[in-house]
């Protein structure tokens, strides 16, 4: 290799999801697995039936250079899932523990290993020990066809014949043009499992009808800040977000002016704070 040359390597390598090592899953969520959050490059259509499933592979050689915190997450567009849930957690201890007592969080795995037949079971099994029927709002991000939105579920411990809060799911998407409700059918099966798993009363056919709304937020401005804007999602839900949320009152605070890139700015820099205590 020429002198001042550096050899790259790719920041991502494919990995076949259909035969992973059963031996992790049977004892753990495979941390082998993690789902690239690199934007929404356009699919063939078979490839748009399988989840784009990556794992990391040895970076560039670090640069010597500074970088502020607040330029090192605007820089950071195409982060993998390990990045992702570094700065969920960094933005989950910041909120207050009475804050959060309100909110649960099913990491990016669960609803991609979901839509593999032969881990549902384990899938939903782990899902019952994080006893989501017991907090008002749980966060799952999601990535289908190589994009991540933000599904939120609201209140499922409640009744579904509760007259004054009535369970509910928001789907957050940064990227409408992408159809967002085309994922529809896979999370009304999603919410039957946890629901069945949980030998809660309610029939198929009424967890059927849980209203499943798509709010006009704020939309991307490329292909590749889908990640940054789901953990902006995350963090607006968790400051605004009323205790009684009903969908009477929807969209509450969740429209197109929901945030500025002003305010997009002031929330990398904070997670670039956050990684910087660290």
């Amino acid at each position: 290799m020429s002198k001042g040359k550096r050899k790259l390597v790719p920041e991502t390598i494919a990995i076949d999801s259909d035969n992973p090592s059963s031996e992790s899953l049977d004892n753990q969520m495979p941390e082998c697995f993690v789902l690239s959050l690199s934007g929404c490059k356009k699919l063939s259509e078979g490839e748009a039936e399988v989840p784009q499933v990556v794992a990391p592979f040895p970076r560039r050689p670090r640069t010597k250079s500074r970088v502020s915190p607040k330029n090192a997450i605007l820089q950071e567009k195409k982060i993998d899932s390990g990045a992702f849930e570094y700065h969920f957690q960094n933005l989950w201890r910041s909120f207050s523990e009475d804050k959060r007592t309100s909110f649960a969080y099913l990491d990016c795995l669960w609803f991609a290993l979901y839509r593999k037949p032969h881990y549902k079971a384990k899938v939903i099994t782990w899902i019952k020990k994080k006893q989501i029927f017991s907090k008002k709002f749980v966060f799952v991000p999601i990535v289908c066809w190589n994009h991540w939105s933000l599904l939120i579920f609201c209140h499922f411990g409640e009744s579904l014949q509760s007259k004054t809060i009535t369970p509910c799911m928001l789907l957050l998407d940064s990227l409408e043009m992408g159809n967002p409700r085309r994922l529809e059918p896979e999370i009304r099966k999603f919410a039957v499992d946890i629901y069945k798993a949980e030998g809660r009363p309610e029939s198929k056919s009424s967890v059927y009808k849980i209203p499943l709304l798509v709010p006009k937020v704020p939309q991307q401005r490329n292909g590749e800040e889908c990640g940054i804007y789901v953990l902006y999602f995350i963090n607006l839900f968790m400051e605004d977000a009323p205790e009684d949320f009903s969908i009477e009152d929807y969209p509450y605070f969740m429209r197109k002016n929901w945030f500025t890139l002003q305010g997009l700015e002031s929330f990398c820099q904070k997670l670039g704070s956050l990684r910087k205590k660290r």
